[in-house]
């Protein structure tokens, strides 16, 4: 990679134009802006180039004067627009101004006979129409404020603004800079003479500045020595000054321009001028006072100055010469390069001699930059300038170096590491550590590392190990350095601040390193070294929790294990790993933690909680295992059997038996269908119990497994209370309650050992407990044979009083029952003779035929009671009458296809068995009537249970027809037959499809193509129609309206009468048959006859006919009024032709084929 850029000069000169004085004398003076040149001769004349368009333009400034005509300056905006000319002839001098688009110059009056020698313009505020305030300097030193509008054509305003009083000398010099503030501008105004240099600024007008002057000394800076010819330069970047230079006769005196600063000068000035320099004439060569510098210019790192015939390239910050630019002379060029100047706009530089113009044009000058800013030790500076990683690594190298030679090793090891190309990272690794300097080598390695990007893994892992290295030899040294002589791993006092600040920044090194350090070999290191804090905590980066759990365990720290396994990242297994030691090591804080953490399964954790609960506690300590469980089954809800199993075992442990009895009557199922009431195993349980003799709780065991007989004999070795209790729980099974019971009265007699008396009223005042459910009877033969009777009398009198009531009680049941079935057979007599009346015209509900008609379905009729000639009928209590046959079809039609399947099976088998059995004339109520029913009866019941155990009409056969539709699926080709489809024929440009007769649209005919199935549509209403005939369109516009006179007479209406005509390609005739299909009688159009229409309102009835001429006769052809299709066949037999022949409008007429 080259250091030092691109080859190639900095500057370059080219030919511009040859001949630019085009012959009128010879060039005199030059100024640029915006790629405009303007160059001044010695006749008198002005030429402008205008490079930006390619034009150029001589203008005379001789005013028709004879002689010479020297143009002594020419100066130029930086626009490009404004031109102001200074020209010395005879009489004097005269000033000129001239716009880019005028073509002669205006004399400036008010300044004639000054010599202007240089012009300030106001590059922030200046227009191309307006020049707005220009400062002009003089040979006799004054100051002048002049604005020219282009508009105007002539100076708005000269002023004389300052003049120079105590060395009065020629301004050769002059430059401006404005800045605006919040409301107001600040100008800052330099000038040259000769020898001194002129600062001025202020806020406000230029007028305002410069007055405030007046009671004040001007700000100057003299230098020794004269020079004629002396300039003043800003060098301009983005449209403002950045540094400025001074031709003087001492030297090139320079300096940077900062219009923010406020650096007060001691006059009281404000010092806008910073990093002064003066670049001595000496450094340019051989230089006497005969061969100063006769014009120079300023890029932003040079100076261009003209010795000589030579131009010089200068550094301005090394003040070195870096080129001499060469120019190609013509052969009339006798003084060779006589001034240059600049184009702050474009960015270029220019040279003049006599005759020709060279552009010298600027490469790329900040290329070098960096070293010279080096070479001075700017190094921040150089950095800036670098353009590529050598040269910064050139800079960074030099930096280092004299820190390492200063012994500065920290600030050496910083540098060193941000070198990379021109030095190895082995070659200076070696210099620290052959100078010893291990500190200072860790600071490189870890600048080095910053340095480096994620794909230098490699590079980065054998870094980072290193370090690791520098690092525990650090520690171990600050622990060898302990001044009290102390063998273990604590520092002195001396050494304290330093190894904690350095163990510190060596576990922020773990953590920043921990992706790209080697695991195991960083392990190795940190155990071979001693450092156990640090292996567990770059473990616990490593997410190696086992390591670090394991270490915090064996330094007895429960809670710092506890806080590593509550750290989301932890595998929940390790809290079963390691639960048994955690919870005898603190079993309190253990437990807390289970209770917090999430998703643990606390069936993992029983063999911890076995192993805490084997160990003996205090009496009065806090089962921490119970308290565990407890939060599981009470809080969470557990299911476990495991967990229920050894909660309930932990109880059977304790001496206090109601914790274990609360629990077991706790119904931790409730609430959920069919899931048990609770979750230990029974067996498991009553067997500990047992075990641990708890019988309450054995107790409440049997009596939850229905082994009462069990619970009852061991509550009556505990508590005969708790043994009634038990008793009383059976109430399902009264045989089982009595037993149970009678254990408990024969344990109560058989314990009592007072006297027989006392021992007989106690055994009383217990039945009295059972609340009837035991009498003296049963308790009797548990009391000795020798008990006198009188000691019951009490008891058994009570007993067989209680027996009478039951037998009275029953008498009356009987009674009851008697009389009901009395009632019954009452009311199966009364039902033989009920009967209704039936009105002789009342109709079936189906049928709506009369009820009492004769005759009907003798085959149906078999299997009913004769009633004459009459058909079998139905009469419900609603008022619905139906004949037999008629419900029978209505109800197989509406009900389930199974019910009606079932219905008529039992139709068949009565026509089978009415066929042999004899008809009853009569029915009698008696019990053997009922008993004796014959299999026709049955069916003929079992008929009338199918059909008439409700009103079709009024019961549930009805409801459920609300939802079905009202075409059945199986109706849906009947339904699809009755559509119409009608379609639009090819009529002309006006089509007629309706011929509708209306008073509410109720007649209407439809005249459609062979596609549409409904050639012709009626539709008749119950309302008579007025006398008015309406055509209408197919958008039911109507077209045409005609009258009746006479209603009742034949109205014949030709179809040439219509508008518009009628021109069909095909009728179709459609008769409507009630529920049936569509009849079609076809014909077809053919030229020929003309047919009549006919429309006329007979009666409140619509009707219509075509009529058609067929052999000199008119027949009716198609119709609501007119012959069938038999008619037509009729009609036309025995013709000879094989059609007949209708006609339209228009001379079309049609066939009907035979």
């Amino acid at each position: 990679m080259d250091a030092g850029g691109s080859g190639g000069g900095l500057f370059s000169v080219d030919p511009l134009e040859r001949h630019a004085a085009r012959g009128r004398g010879v060039i005199t003076s030059m100024a640029a802006g915006n790629d405009v040149i303007l160059l001044g001769t010695s006749k008198g004349w002005v030429i402008r180039y205008d490079f930006g368009v390619g034009d150029s333009q001589d203008l005379d400034f001789s005013g028709g004067r004879g002689g010479d005509q020297l143009v002594h300056r020419v100066f130029v905006d930086p626009r490009g627009s404004h031109c102001i000319v200074t020209v010395l002839h005879a009489a004097g001098a005269e000033t000129y101004y001239i716009h880019a688009k005028w073509a002669r110059p205006r004399v400036l009056s008010r300044l004639k006979g000054l010599v202007v020698n240089a012009v300030a313009w106001n590059r922030q505020q200046i227009t191309e129409g307006s020049t707005k305030e220009v400062l002009l300097g003089t040979e006799n030193g004054q100051l002048f404020e002049m604005a020219v509008d282009e508009v105007d054509k002539k100076e708005k305003h000269v002023k004389l603004l300052f003049e120079l009083t105590e060395l009065p000398e020629a301004i050769m010099g002059l430059q401006m800079e404005t800045a605006a503030l919040s409301n107001a501008t600040r100008f800052y105004v330099m000038a040259v003479t000769p020898t001194r240099l002129y600062s001025f600024t202020g806020i406000g007008s230029l007028e305002i500045v410069f007055a405030s002057y007046s009671d004040r000394a001007v700000h100057f800076m003299e230098l020794p020595g004269e020079i004629p010819n002396s300039e003043l330069h800003f060098f301009i970047k983005q449209r403002r000054a950045q540094h400025f230079a001074w031709l003087s006769g001492a030297g090139i005196y320079h300096g940077d321009l900062n219009f923010g600063a406020q650096h007060s000068s001691t006059n009281g000035d404000e010092n806008f001028v910073e990093n002064k320099g003066l670049l001595d004439y000496s450094k340019l060569g051989e230089v006497g006072e005969a061969n100063k510098p006769r014009s120079f210019a300023v890029s932003d790192f040079h100076f261009l100055v003209l010795i000589g015939n030579k131009v010089k390239v200068v550094n301005r910050i090394s003040q070195k010469i870096v080129e001499d630019l060469k120019f190609d002379h013509t052969p009339e060029s006798s003084k060779g390069i006589i001034g240059l100047c600049s184009d702050a706009t474009a960015g270029l530089f220019y040279a003049f001699d006599e005759n020709s113009i060279f552009q010298v044009s600027v490469h790329d000058e900040s290329r070098d930059m960096w070293q010279f800013y080096l070479d001075m030790k700017e190094y921040a500076t150089a950095l800036a300038y670098c353009r590529n990683p050598i040269q910064r690594d050139q800079v960074y190298l030099v930096q280092a170096d004299a820190a390492f030679s200063t012994r500065d090793y920290y600030r050496a090891a910083s540098f060193y590491a941000k070198v990379n190309y021109i030095k190895s990272f082995e070659e200076i690794s070696l210099k620290f550590v052959m100078a010893d300097e291990l500190d200072a080598l860790r600071t490189f390695l870890l600048r080095r590392l910053d340095n480096l990007t994620k794909d230098d893994k490699c590079q980065v892992t054998m870094i980072s190990m290193w370090a690791v290295e520098l690092y525990l030899d650090k520690i171990n040294r600050l622990l060898l350095e302990d001044d009290t002589g102390k063998v273990d791993n604590v520092a002195s006092e001396t050494n304290k601040t330093e190894y904690e600040s350095i163990v510190l920044e060596f576990r922020a090194f773990l953590s920043d390193c921990k992706d790209v350090l080697d695991e195991a070999t960083t392990m190795d290191l940190l155990e071979r070294h001693g450092r156990i804090d640090e292996l567990v905590f770059f473990a616990g980066l490593k997410e190696h929790y086992e390591i670090v759990i394991h270490h915090y365990i064996q330094q007895g720290e429960t809670r710092k294990v506890l806080e590593v396994l509550q750290r989301p990242n932890v595998p929940i297994d390790l809290q079963y790993k390691f639960a048994p030691d955690l919870i005898m090591l603190d079993a309190y804080e253990t437990v807390e933690s289970w209770m917090v953490t999430n998703k643990l399964n606390p069936m993992k954790l029983i063999p911890a909680m076995m192993r805490y609960a084997s160990e003996p506690h205090a009496k009065n300590e806090t089962h921490e295992v119970i308290k565990y469980l407890e939060f599981c089954v009470h809080n969470l809800h557990n299911e476990d059997p495991g967990v229920h199993n050894l909660l309930l075992s932990l109880y059977c442990k304790q001496e206090d038996e109601s914790a274990l009895v609360r629990f077991l009557q706790f119904k931790f199922g409730r609430g959920r269908p069919n899931g048990p009431e609770f979750f230990y195993d029974p067996k498991y349980a009553l067997r500990l119990c047992l075990k641990e003799k708890k019988m309450r709780a054995c107790i409440h065991i049997y009596s939850m497994m229905s082994m009462h007989e069990e619970a009852v004999a061991l509550a009556l070795q505990v508590d005969p209370e708790l043994a009634m209790a038990e008793a009383d729980k059976v109430e399902d099974d009264e045989d089982l309650r009595k037993k149970l019971w009678l254990m408990i009265a024969k344990h109560v007699i058989e314990q009592e050992k007072g006297v027989k008396r006392e021992n007989i009223r106690r055994a009383i005042a217990f039945l009295k407990e059972t609340d009837g459910l035991l009498k003296i009877e049963d308790i009797l033969p548990f009391f000795p044979d020798f008990a006198l009777i009188d000691d019951f009398k009490e008891a058994i009198c009570s007993s067989l009083e209680d027996y009478n009531k039951q037998i009275e009680q029953l008498k009356q049941e009987m009674n009851d029952a008697t009389h009901g079935a009395d009632n019954i057979r009452s009311d199966i007599s009364a039902l033989a003779q009920r009967y209704t009346v039936i009105d002789r015209d009342e109709e079936c509900g189906v049928c709506k035929r009369k009820i009492l008609t004769t005759g009907g379905a003798p085959r149906l009729a078999r299997g009913y009671t004769s009633i004459g000639p009459m058909a079998p009928f139905y009469v419900f209590p609603c008022g619905h009458a139906f004949h037999a046959q008629c419900l029978i079809g209505h109800v197989t039609r509406c009900t389930s296809e199974t019910q009606a399947e079932y219905i008529l099976e039992i139709q068949k088998k009565l026509s089978l068995l009415g066929e042999k059995a004899t008809n009853d004339s009569s029915v009698t109520a008696n019990d053997e009537s009922i008993t004796s029913m014959t299999p026709l009866d049955k069916l003929r019941s079992q008929l009338d249970d199918a059909i008439a155990n409700e009103c079709p009409f009024c019961g549930d056969l009805m409801i459920r027809e609300i939802s079905l539709p009202f075409v059945l699926p199986r109706e849906a080709e009947e339904m699809t037959s009755w559509e119409i489809k009608p379609h639009v024929p090819q009529l002309g440009p006006q089509q007629l499809r309706y011929i509708t007769v209306r008073r509410d649209s109720s007649a209407r005919f439809l005249l459609s193509s062979p596609a549409a199935q409904p050639a012709l549509t009626t539709e008749e209403s119950s309302t008579a129609p007025d006398s008015r005939l309406t055509l209408l369109d197919e958008d039911d516009e109507a077209v045409a309206a005609l009258s009746f006179t006479d209603l009742d007479a034949w109205s014949r209406i030709p179809c040439a009468a219509l508008a518009p005509p009628c021109t069909t390609t095909r009728l179709m005739y459609r008769k409507l048959i009630q529920r049936t299909h569509h009849q079609h009688t076809p014909f077809e159009c053919y030229r020929g006859t003309p047919s009549v229409l006919s429309l006329y309102i007979e009666g409140g009835t619509f009707r219509w006919a075509v009529y058609s001429r067929c052999r000199g006769k008119v027949h009716p052809v198609i119709g609501n009024d007119g012959p069938s299709a038999d008619g037509f066949r009729r009609m036309t037999a025995g013709t000879k032709d094989s059609e007949v022949r209708v006609a339209c409008s228009r001379g079309t007429c049609g066939r009907i084929p035979r």
